[in-house]
């Protein structure tokens, strides 16, 4: 590191130059997957694929498939506990981790010392290029439990150098009175536990602008890329905030990360290749600029390496410069919402993460909300009940300050989302808060 960067030639390459990298290590990964693991061999086979078909990174779109969480999810009920995707003897395994799936069985990630050190240096890359130094206090506001969120960022602060600790799961007021008493100068947490963590600040009569924090890395779902909430989080507590992830089974998960600039994530490419491609054709690239479905790759991870993961999630790139000298790619939106997540009501398409935006861009609204879907008849409705701001119309709003807020509601959303939405507005603290992910879509349509 030398103030700037944390491997300046690295983060700096010719972008050309970069991409014939990213090609050769990916035909060494394809040979390596294709003549090491079991599952993929079968897998690739099955598909009437052979590493030899790739030639060119458009090759790689255009011919390799994809896997998807059930593929892995299938592979380790059949070949427990981690498939026949591991690369390593499991004995040579030093953490277990996994992510939860809708059976309620995890998905199982065994990581290696090689794993756990190759991880740390990209994690580390990553957390540099969002402003983390050794004289950082960071605190990690996640559960170190067996997602890799927590896990990654307390490997990639610990290489830099700066001093870590992790609060726990749960419990807002301690993550805030431990945040003043020693310190801290970066939160890595979601955006959903930041907001959570600013509202109980202002319960303990603590003013968050006044906090030690002077920049907030986050995580794990969208939120930071969104303009009303990264307003809120940098507003609320006087810090910038900046947007950073891929998913766990992609771990060195920081790949997506945004920088001082703060112009959209760059995309470090030469450790995990990123493609965005049609939502309803893997094997179909988007021109840049254009939206669609986020494929990942591990380039030199050799331990249950992810080669075009069907991450699910949406988002487009851009190759333009960045100020701060960095050449990647960028994701200038960040991570906007997933292909599964997308609600269709009357006909109109419209993304949870829509919704979130327009009502933060509203004044006098506060920042808990939920849209409650529900059949009635034929038709498909949805209501969204928000918060008010405890602020609003001096801590007693009148019922023509809410009769006036709710117009504006309703008309902004309508702008915004092509949608007419029922409307209820709630008082502060009527929904309940959520430690870690928000879980704000209710959908009654198929319960009796």
């Amino acid at each position: 590191m030398d103030g700037q960067y944390w491997e300046r030639a690295k983060e700096t390459m010719d972008p050309k130059a970069r991409r014939a990298g990213i090609l050769r290590d990916i035909r060494e990964q394809l040979d390596y997957v294709y003549r090491e693991l079991p599952f993929y061999r079968e897998y690739y086979d099955q598909h009437g694929f052979h590493p030899s078909m790739v030639q060119t990174l458009e090759d790689f779109t255009r011919k390799v498939p994809v896997i998807t969480k059930d593929v892995l999810r299938r592979e380790q009920e059949e070949h427990p506990p981690f498939g026949r995707y591991l690369g390593f003897p499991q004995e040579e395994g030093l953490h277990i981790h996994g992510s939860s799936g809708t059976t309620g069985r995890p998905t199982f990630y065994l990581f290696s010392r090689d794993d756990i050190a190759y991880t740390r240096k990209v994690m580390a890359q990553a957390l540099y290029t969002a402003g983390v130094r050794p004289s950082d206090v960071v605190q990690i506001s996640t559960d170190l439990g067996m997602f890799m969120g927590g896990w990654g960022a307390l490997w990639g602060a610990e290489e830099i150098g700066a001093t870590c600790f992790t609060p726990g799961a749960g419990n807002a007021e301690r993550h805030v009175r431990t945040m003043y008493q020693v310190g801290a100068t970066v939160l890595i947490t979601t955006p959903t536990f930041a907001l959570r963590l600013l509202d109980q600040a202002k319960a303990l009569d603590l003013d968050p602008a006044a906090s030690p924090l002077r920049l907030g890395i986050f995580i794990g779902e969208p939120g930071a890329g969104i303009p009303g909430t990264k307003a809120a989080l940098e507003n609320g507590w006087g810090i910038a905030a900046l947007d950073c992830a891929t998913t766990s089974e992609m771990t060195p998960w920081a790949t997506n990360v945004e920088c001082q600039e703060r112009r959209g994530v760059h995309v470090l490419e030469d450790d995990v290749y990123t493609e965005i491609v049609a939502k309803d054709d893997v094997h179909a690239p988007m021109a840049e600029g254009e939206s669609g479905a986020i494929v990942y790759t591990h380039l030199r991870r050799k331990g249950q390496p992810m080669l075009r993961f069907w991450s699910g999630d949406e988002s487009r790139m851009v190759y333009d410069a960045c100020a701060c000298g960095r050449t990647y790619p960028r994701l200038p939106d960040g991570v906007y919402g997933r292909v599964d997540d997308m609600l269709i009501l009357r006909g109109v398409n419209v993304y949870p993460s829509a919704v979130q935006r327009a009502l933060l861009e509203v004044e006098g609204l506060g920042s808990e909300h939920r849209i409650v879907l529900e059949r009635k008849g034929a038709m498909d409705e949805a209501t969204i009940r928000v918060e008010y701001d405890p602020r609003l119309g001096g801590g007693a709003p009148s019922a023509a300050d809410l009769e006036a807020l709710q117009a504006r509601t309703g008309q902004h959303l309508r702008a915004v989302t092509g949608i007419r939405f029922g409307l209820e507005l709630l008082p502060p603290s009527s929904l309940e808060r959520f430690d870690v992910k928000a879980r704000r879509v209710i959908d009654n349509r198929g319960k009796l």
